[in-house]
């Protein structure tokens, strides 16, 4: 069978690097169309002048839902200036309005992420929501980014929660590949996984047990070291590749039930995903060293071990059966495998719960 390995064709990655995006940019983009989250701009509007000075270009700035109506409403500024180039910069929503006017007007894309919360920068999708936030419709463009550009100083200033929840999304990326490889699920190309994700899996998981104490230090005095760096690379890079050409396990699956549970629905989806890693250690039948020595990393850096450090108050057997009903109903075939049956995702939620206590 053919199988596919996407990523990126660069990826640059660095304090200042932003500063480069008009050279980085300079073969293959000349009316560039720059999307920029409106809480970024003010910060990077100077940089962005002076890079793309000798060029027409537009910078658009975005606030809100990524609906339909934004999505059209930007693109238009893009049909206007002839664009052949989009490039989005800011967080997840900044990212995902730049793809759908990329994907609108089928244009080349790359992203600048100001934040490293999740490992979207990388992949080809993106989500596209109501005015109610309701999910409505989830597109790809039609390649892998031309560019990401990775300005760590500039990630740097962002809160460090940002950090900790995009370690929290990469952290069972290398147990959700590894199973994905096993049952003989589809990676996000829509064929089977090459190896090569599975040992960029390995190498973000290795990265962030490695630095990531060390990192959230740093993210909180707001200084770009080493283990910053690694943990970027990690967050962004390393995750981004192993669950696009990888694929995606019960780490993910458990995220349906937990964006419903009470209490815990609130919590950012990189703590859904952490948890949701232990779920999965747990119906795999791994033992409670393992995963205890897990949760113990996971409290070092803040990220959630336990329905009530979910925002869960209280669990019962009710609301872990619930958890696990929403998390087997989901696909049973293709790029998410959910083989175990409810009771066995709810054996093993309440297997974590008496080890986290």
């Amino acid at each position: 069978m053919t199988r596919i390995f996407g990523g990126p064709t660069r990826y640059v990655q660095g304090p200042g690097a932003i500063d480069d995006l008009g050279e980085l940019t300079a073969g293959f983009a000349g009316r560039p169309l720059l999307i920029a989250d409106a809480d970024v701009l003010p910060f990077i509007q100077a940089s962005l002048d002076a890079s793309f000075a000798d060029r027409p270009h537009a910078v658009l700035s975005f606030r809100g839902e990524v609906t339909q109506a934004a999505i059209d409403s930007l693109a238009a500024n893009g049909t206007a200036l002839n664009a052949d180039l989009v490039i989005g910069i800011g967080g997840g929503k900044g990212l995902d309005a730049a793809k759908g006017v990329a994907f609108q007007l089928g244009l080349p894309f790359v992203a600048v992420p100001s934040i490293a919360s999740n490992d979207s920068p990388t992949g080809r999708s993106l989500a596209i929501y109501n005015d109610e936030h309701i999910l409505v419709a989830v597109e790809n463009i039609p390649d892998s980014p031309l560019l990401v550009v990775a300005d760590t100083a500039l990630i740097a200033n962002a809160p460090a929660r940002f950090l900790r929840t995009g370690m929290g999304d990469a952290l069972g990326k290398k147990f959700e590949a590894e199973r994905a490889f096993a049952d003989g699920a589809a990676n996000f190309f829509g064929t089977r996984p090459l190896r090569t994700a599975l040992v960029i899996a390995d190498a973000c998981y290795a990265t962030l047990r490695e630095h990531g104490v060390a990192a959230m230090k740093a993210a909180e005095a707001h200084t770009p070291d080493e283990a910053f760096e690694a943990v970027v690379e990690a967050n962004v890079l390393m995750a981004g590749l192993a669950w696009e050409s990888g694929g995606l396990s019960y780490a993910h699956a458990v995220v349906r039930g937990l964006v419903k549970a009470r209490g815990a629905a609130s919590a950012p989806h990189g703590d859904h995903v952490a948890y949701g890693t232990l779920v999965q250690l747990a119906i795999e039948g791994r033992d409670d060293a393992f995963i205890i020595d897990l949760m113990g990393w996971c409290r070092s850096v803040g990220l959630p071990a336990s329905l009530v450090e979910l925002g869960m108050e209280s669990p019962t057997e009710a609301d872990v059966a619930e958890i696990a009903r929403l998390t087997a109903i989901g696909p049973k075939g293709g790029r998410i495998i959910v083989a175990a049956p409810p009771e066995a995702i709810a054996a093993a939620i309440l297997r974590v719960e008496r080890l986290a206590a």
